[in-house]
């Protein structure tokens, strides 16, 4: 199937007379008819048994989304930090490091150098256009992952995701791509040799505003029996000795995530969220197609304008990730556009405020024009020196670009102008 058939028929099939939509099961538990089974259950997990774990309403949506990135599994969670969170988890231990581009997302930012590092995880930035002679040198003994996003959150900046396949493969260690900016709809990073997936699903894949949510997707691929990763090699005694490698094969690092992290965790996902998330997934495809659309002719509208002072939009004409984003991207980069006016932060404040049409909120992705302040909201907890390799500055903001008639986004974004 094609995506946009797959957004609505991927991983729930009605049986005769059964429910046409994805059903909501809002149980926390499940009866068994013998307490040998429940056992078993915790032996292998082949069925729900807890929905700290697993939901049927929740797993209908994970194997849409493992279907639509073209992996063997996927598993929700609370929200895009936690997905970013366990997927690292899963890999590293107190004593690892693990490397990530310097542009990515200010909260996974903090989470990365802050809070990882007081667990003894150590994150190694680098420039996500270095060259690979560059990275290799950043690399050490226990670095165990790369980490990166298809496209920057609001620094735009397209990965050459070949590139660090390449760079993550010669290191026998995997590379887990955030393509929440750009949804599997507009790129597929493990078609490309991407390792794991991760999104914030509150984003696009949801669209409406409505849930907060996340979602880790494994591509199948990665060997982990290299001998870098005793873990999935050896009993797992927390979980009656199973071995993930040789108990779940190509599923290894999500059914292991599931049993682990989740398990001790618990940042799993309602029912009913799931149930919002699906209802955007069904009309991913249409979505992005507008979002790029409208978000292409805004940006162009702002490269006319005498008060901007720099637009970062990949997929216009001499942007410098324009190359890659026709290899990555080639049906579009998103509703987000990245403007910096002249003038700074005083500026950027003023357009803001004086927008009518576009609300000024701690989000992205929705079905409504937003924009937001990354240096005043989202990067707040950034020194100077990590705003700059973020790629932000003062002046800078992220405008998404809505579903609203075109007309309307270019009328509220020239009164405001006209204000400054």
């Amino acid at each position: 199937m094609k995506d946009e058939t797959k957004c609505l028929h991927s991983g729930y099939t009605p049986k005769n007379g059964e429910p046409r939509v994805v059903p909501i099961c809002q149980s926390t538990t499940y009866t068994f008819d013998s307490t040998e089974h429940i056992g078993q259950l915790f032996d292998m997990p082949t069925a729900h048994m807890y929905s700290r774990f697993s939901n049927p309403t929740v797993e209908a949506v994970e194997k849409k989304i493992a279907d639509l990135e073209g992996g063997v599994g996927a598993m929700c969670t609370s929200s895009g930090q936690a997905a970013s969170l366990l997927s690292i988890l899963n890999i590293c231990s107190s004593g690892d490091s693990f490397i990530s581009t310097a542009t990515i997302y200010g909260g996974t930012v903090n989470l990365f150098a802050v809070t990882l590092k007081r667990f003894g995880i150590e994150c190694i930035f680098v420039d996500p256009d270095a060259p690979a002679e560059e990275v290799q040198k950043k690399f050490k003994p226990n670095t165990k992952a790369i980490f990166g996003e298809t496209l920057a959150n609001p620094a735009l900046a397209v990965l050459d995701i070949q590139k660090w396949v390449a760079i993550a493969h010669k290191n026998k260690v995997p590379l887990i791509i955030d393509n929440t900016f750009a949804t599997p709809f507009l790129c597929k990073p493990i078609a490309f040799g991407a390792d794991i997936v991760i999104h914030s699903t509150t984003k696009y894949m949801d669209g409406h505003a409505l849930q907060v949510g996340g979602v880790i997707v494994d591509s199948g691929n990665f060997d982990w029996s290299n001998g870098n990763y005793p873990e999935f090699t050896t009993p797992d005694e927390s979980y009656h000795g199973v071995v993930y490698t040789r108990d779940f094969g190509k599923a290894a690092y999500i059914v292991k995530n599931r049993m682990q992290l989740m398990r001790d965790f618990g940042c799993y996902p309602a029912a009913h969220s799931a149930f919002l998330l699906n209802l955007g997934l069904e009309t991913l495809p249409i979505r992005m197609e507008r979002y790029c659309q409208n978000a292409k002719i805004v940006a162009e509208h702002f490269q006319q304008s005498d008060k901007i002072a720099k637009v970062v939009y990949p997929g216009l004409k001499g942007d410098k990730y324009y190359d890659l984003a026709q290899t990555y991207l080639p049906k579009g980069t998103s509703g987000v556009v990245s403007i910096t006016i002249k003038g700074g932060r005083e500026n950027a404040v003023k357009f803001m405020d004086g927008l009518k049409l576009a609300s000024n909120e701690v989000h992205v992705a929705d079905i409504r024009t937003c924009v937001l302040h990354p240096a005043s909201a989202t990067h707040r907890q950034l020194t100077d020196e990590q705003l700059v390799a973020a790629g932000i500055n003062p002046g800078l903001i992220r405008f998404s670009v809505g579903l609203e008639n075109i007309e309307d986004i270019l009328a509220d974004i020239d009164q405001s102008l006209a204000q400054i």
